[in-house]
Parts: C-alpha cells; structure tokens; sequence
C-alpha cells in the first residue's frame, strides 16, 4: 500500500471513530425513501454546466447526483472508476489507455461512448473557458478513439495523477451530440435524473432504473434539495425536520447540535483550508514585504480558538494538508507585530490601510475571521476594513474581483490537483494572480513535480513549492477548517465518511441511505 493510501485510510478510521461516538453504527444499506437536504453554496445562475459549478449544492447534484465522472475519489481516499472500469499507463506515464464501462445509457436512452469523453473534456479548454478544471485537462495534447469503449489520452507532459484529475467534480460526461441540450436539462449517466429543477433553489431527483451501480450505491428513491443560504436556517430546518441533512453547521452551533439526541453532528477533518486572498499582481500585494507584513499580522490561534472553536488545525499558508501524501512539515508564520511593522518598514511603509473584502459565504465565520484579522493587525499598524458583500452573490461578484478577500479551497487528494487549481500561472481560479513574475521557480517546480516519478524526489519538489508559499505567496491561509455537517435520525451513513470534500466528498445523496 503507498503511503498515500496508508495516510488517506488512517485518516477515515478517525473520521469513522467520530461517527460511531455520535451513536451512528454503520448498518447495511436499504432501499427507498426521499432523501431532503439542505444545502448552501446555491445561486441564481445555476446551471447543469459543470464548468461553472463551485458551490456545495450543485457539486452535489451535478457529480454526485444527475452526473457521472471517469474515476471517483471513494470516501476512504483510494481511487475507483466511475465511468471507467481500469486504465494503465506507458511511456513513463506520458500515455494512458483507459477503458470505458459498456453497459451505460444516459437518461434519454443514448449509448454511452468514447466520444462522449472526448468532446466533454474539450468543453474545458475552448477558448475563453472558465473552467476551473482547465489546467488539469490542458495537458492533454491529443485523445485517441481506439474503440466505443477504449480511449488513449498523450500528455504534453508525464502525469503521474491523472487518473486523480479525471475525478473532478467538472470533469463530468455528456453526450456529445447534444451538449447544449444536456447541460440545460440535466442530462447525464448518473443514479437520479432530473425531475424539477430550479436553480438557485431547488433540485428534486428521481432515481434511475437500472443503473450499473445497483446495489453498490443509490438508495433513495428520490432527492430533494432545497438552497438555505444562511447558516441558522440549514440548522432551523434540520430541528425542524423539514430537512434530513445539512451542510456547514457552523461552529459555534456545533456543541449544541453534538448533544441533541436526535441529530447526529459529522466532525470530519480534511484539508479544507480557508483564509483570506491577496492579489499578488496588484498593488500594494505586489510588494513581497507587505505580504510577510500580513503575515506575521495574523493571530492564526485566535481563529483557531474563536472562530473554528477547535474544530480544525494550524496551516501555514499552503493548501497541501495533513490528508496529502507530501504535505511538508511546514512552520507557520509567528504572530509578531514587531515583525509586521519591520517588514511594512522593507517596503517603504510606516503603516497601511487595505479594505477586505468579505462575506460568510466563502466560510463559516469569515466575517468574524475578518474582524479578529483586523483587531491583531492594529497592533502592527496596518488598519484592515472589512467589507461585508452580499452573501448571495460573493462568488461570482467578490471573489476574484477584490485585490483582498476571504477564500476558501476543498482540499484535493493530491498534491497537483490543488496546485494547478490554485496556483498554476493563467488558471481560471487562481485568485491570488500568482504566476511566472511572481514566482517562476514555483511554476518550474510545478511541472516538474508532475513529471516525476521517483517518490522521494518528488516529495523535495512539493516540499520547495510549500516552503516558497509559506514565505511568499499569495495565500493567507491560517487554518484547516474541518468539515462540520449533520444529519437527523432518518438518515444512516457509512462509518467512513469522505474528506476530500464537504458531505462525502459531495456524494451524499449516492452514499447514505434511509435509517
């Protein structure tokens, strides 16, 4: 077993001990029932386009619902295929034959083929695209049809994770003589097929019959997920039974919710990372010592305390975690006011004034994050404002748009899939513009870590791009936020829970099943 494998499958046997505290005993999986969520992270905008999909409810319906990916990240941490059954690589894995399952149909009855993948992936690096799954599919430099069922991908580059990539919840397959028609009803290969859906609201799902994960996955008959947006209310909703499982507790609701007999709280611990984003391309973010200034501004163990009430750990302003493979042991930047002001000092500057921007929809507490961030940096001479944006619409208004906000990442399985997500030069979601001028060393090495092959060589590599975030990048990043999630008493779930993402890897609705 890799020592990926043997660090993912500790980590489930912790979350798996949390659950059977809470009294939830995995027992074998029943059919039937309507399954009722709810679920944050909606918007009027929604749609049954995976390249735009970046909030929790229509993950969880795209990917884990209406869609199917080629491999799935299974919630002990190993890798498994979806719409792939094996694939195998050569030429030092520059190359990589995957063979496709046979016996799937989507919704309306088409044949699931070869093509089907090839023009699915191609959506995500037309010209323009915004997908933040663009940099993992851009290395494909050409996709061969060997058969309905077998397909051979060249890379421009080795890629010893691809197989990993292919799991991205945007990576998920249409049919590719209707594209257009399948991303606006909701066409897909997976167990639900639309049956309502109005987006920024509500998604009702009604199980597939005879789907080649029968008796594998799939319980409910039926799913209904309504938006609540707001914290109390997911948590008024699941009291209420008005909902069986919500999303993003909170956790200062935490405690509470731990000792109602009826609920049952899902602490899970992941490399979800959350903080705050400086544009490193724009002024005064330009200036590497304005960054360390921040730096050594924060009071990382007063989120921790305040904000998470424990439920998470110190980061050091990378988003390789704990759960990673490489993740380097990294020390995080002292809070030093001293410091601070010596730096402000390095860059010309007797004090600073930055408005942040900042809303509870990038994280749960961000808006108090903000506020204690600002309260220690006073201390260094650097007044921070937060700017509270509207909830409803940070993602697509706030983030990325603002020089300094608040940000969040899920934590990817590996160490590649985070980065060129993140940071990797011209990536659609690298919201701190870091890039070649910034830090051209960092790019080399990204590449370069992709490439190798040789275990230890490649964990000097990620351990050198960790180091150079934790002195110069972009990313504040003070804690790694656990997943805080719930559940009421008409809902079993498995003793291992996924934690690559919130609600099982956003995978709920295939994985639980009616108490």
């Amino acid at each position: 077993m890799s020592g990926f494998a043997r660090r993912r499958l500790i980590q489930s046997a912790l979350a798996a001990a949390v659950l059977g505290a809470s009294g939830l005993a995995a027992a074998p999986a029943r059919s039937g029932g309507t399954l009722r969520a709810g679920l944050s992270g909606a918007h009027p905008s929604d749609s049954w386009d995976a390249r735009r999909h970046m909030g929790l409810f229509m993950l969880a319906a795209g990917h884990g619902a209406v869609f199917d990916t080629l491999t799935e990240v299974a919630a002990d941490g190993s890798l498994r295929g979806e719409l792939a059954t094996d694939w195998q690589a050569s030429e030092g894995a520059l190359v990589w034959t995957m063979s496709l399952r046979k016996d799937v149909r989507f919704h309306d009855g088409t044949p699931f083929v070869a093509d089907d993948v090839i023009a699915s992936l191609r959506l995500h690096v037309e010209p323009g695209s915004v997908s933040g799954a663009h940099p993992l599919v851009a290395g494909i430099a050409q996709t061969e049809r060997l058969s309905d069922h077998r397909l051979r991908f060249t890379l421009a580059a080795p890629n010893a994770d691809f197989p990993w990539l292919l799991a991205d919840p945007r990576l998920v397959i249409y049919p590719s003589g209707q594209m257009v028609r399948a991303m606006a009803e909701g066409i897909g290969t997976g167990l639900y097929r639309v049956e309502h859906f109005e987006p920024g609201r509500r998604f009702i799902g009604r199980r597939v019959e005879a789907h080649y994960k029968d008796g594998q996955a799939g319980w409910f008959d039926r799913l209904e997920f309504t938006a609540l947006g707001d914290g109390a209310a997911r948590v008024s909703a699941l009291r209420s039974g008005q909902v069986d499982t919500v999303d993003r507790v909170g956790a200062h609701r935490a405690a509470r919710l731990a000792t109602d007999p009826n609920l049952r709280l899902q602490d899970i611990a992941g490399n979800q990372s959350v903080g705050f984003a400086m544009r490193t391309a724009t002024a005064p973010f330009d200036a590497l010592h304005v960054r360390k200034a921040l730096r050594h501004a924060i009071d990382r163990e007063a989120i921790l305390a305040q904000v998470l009430k424990g439920h998470g750990r110190i980061a050091a302003d990378s988003p390789i975690g704990p759960g990673n493979q490489y993740a380097a042991e990294l020390s995080p930047a002292p809070f030093d006011p001293d410091l601070a002001r010596h730096h402000l000092r390095m860059a010309g500057l007797e004090g600073l004034s930055l408005p942040l921007s900042v809303s509870d929809a990038a994280f749960d507490g961000a808006e108090e994050a903000a506020a204690l961030f600002a309260a220690s940096a006073a201390t260094a001479g650097i007044e921070i404002t937060p700017q509270r944006e509207p909830s409803e619409s940070y993602w697509q208004e706030s983030w990325q748009r603002r020089p300094f906000a608040a940000s969040a990442w899920s934590g990817r399985v590996t160490e590649d899939w985070i980065l060129s997500t993140a940071l990797q030069h011209g990536a659609p979601w690298n919201d701190t513009q870091w890039g070649m001028e910034q830090s051209p060393r960092f790019q080399s090495l990204l590449s370069e870590a992709r490439s190798e092959l040789n275990g230890t060589r490649r964990r000097g590599l990620y351990a050198e791009m960790q180091q150079i975030l934790c002195d110069e990048g972009g990313l504040l990043l003070p804690v790694f936020a656990n997943h805080l999630q719930a559940t009421g008493e008409r809902v079993a779930t498995p003793a291992t829970i996924g934690s690559a993402m919130a609600m099982d890897n956003a995978r709920f609705a295939e994985r639980w099943w009616r108490a």
